[in-house]
């Protein structure tokens, strides 16, 4: 299973666990919309709205289902509907957030850097620190998706301030390192990436640890640090392999091919990408296969 952790699933866990009244249709219409099967979070969304069309938390999941399928007209008009019936100021927090992900969805960065900022004003309103912290974590992925990269470390920066938990911490400095990684700064990439390791392997999901050794061996090469690249790109695919993490099995053995090819071993990288192809065979992963291509691609001549 990839790792799944999108500013969209962060909204989702805050805002179910704030919510004290919400409609059955409408839970059931937002764990379908998380589940990716927007068919039948449209038909929910549908039947609750035809129960009751004030029934702000199916607008949200209406306008959520939209964006995801690419229809912001239909989102923004589904949301605005929603923000009319926002009483408070947590409500508006959630109603902007939304909208901000809309825009971010539909390519309308400058739209969704204001919304989020909105969704960040309001969630102080509502003294939410939760919330600010997704807040800026949405404009920092905003900034981030444009290349603004000192743009979004400032505001990646900033949500750490924020972090209330291990796991949160983990997040953060991966979301730093990743920034000061395409900024080449290495050294940088690499503190804040070893931090996140140490926060994953603490308190992470196994797909969290996995994700954050491959990383770290990423780093390792980009820093020409080659030794401390195999070693833990080795031991993360002897974890994934006994934890039956294929996808990540496959992950750590192609960017091992990356750096023993960086390093003047093409045998061995040949062989590491032949290895991560038969996985993707084997799973029938169409996607980790063209991932494999995308990656290793300009590796072999």
């Amino acid at each position: 299973m990839k790792l799944q952790l999108t500013l969209t699933t962060l909204f989702t866990a805050l805002y179910l666990n704030n919510v004290y009244a919400i409609t059955d249709d409408a839970y059931a219409c937002n764990k379908a919309y998380e589940q990716g099967d927007f068919s039948t979070a449209t038909t929910l969304a549908t039947k609750a709205l035809n129960a009751n069309s004030r029934d702000r938390d199916a607008l949200m999941c209406q306008g959520r289902t939209y964006s995801a399928q690419g229809d912001l007209k239909s989102a923004l008009t589904a949301l605005k509907s929603a923000e009319k019936l926002s009483a408070d100021a947590f409500d508006k927090t959630i109603v902007a957030l939304v909208t901000g992900h809309a825009y971010k969805n539909a390519g309308q960065y400058d739209q969704a850097i204001a919304s989020y900022q909105e969704s960040l004003k309001q969630a102080g309103i509502a003294k939410s620190k939760a919330f600010e912290r997704v807040s800026y974590i949405g404009i920092g992925n905003a900034h981030f998706e444009t290349r603004q990269y000192p743009l979004a470390l400032e505001s990646y920066l900033t949500a750490t301030k924020l972090d209330a938990n291990d796991n949160e911490r983990g997040e953060s400095f991966e979301n730093i390192a990743e920034t000061y990684h395409l900024m080449s700064q290495h050294d940088l990439a690499l503190e804040y990436q070893i931090k996140a390791y140490f926060m994953h392997q603490k308190s992470g999901t196994p797909d969290q640890f996995a994700h954050s050794s491959i990383e770290l061996g990423r780093y390792y090469a980009a820093a020409k640090n080659f030794t401390s690249a195999e070693n833990t790109l080795n031991k993360i695919i002897k974890f994934a392999n006994e934890q039956g993490g294929a996808y990540y099995e496959a992950q750590g053995s192609y960017v091992l091919a990356q750096v023993k090819a960086a390093s003047g071993d093409m045998q061995s990288a040949k062989a590491l990408i032949e290895k991560a192809r038969l996985i993707a065979k084997n799973t029938n992963d169409s996607a980790l296969d063209e991932e494999i291509t995308k990656e290793t691609q300009n590796l072999i001549k």
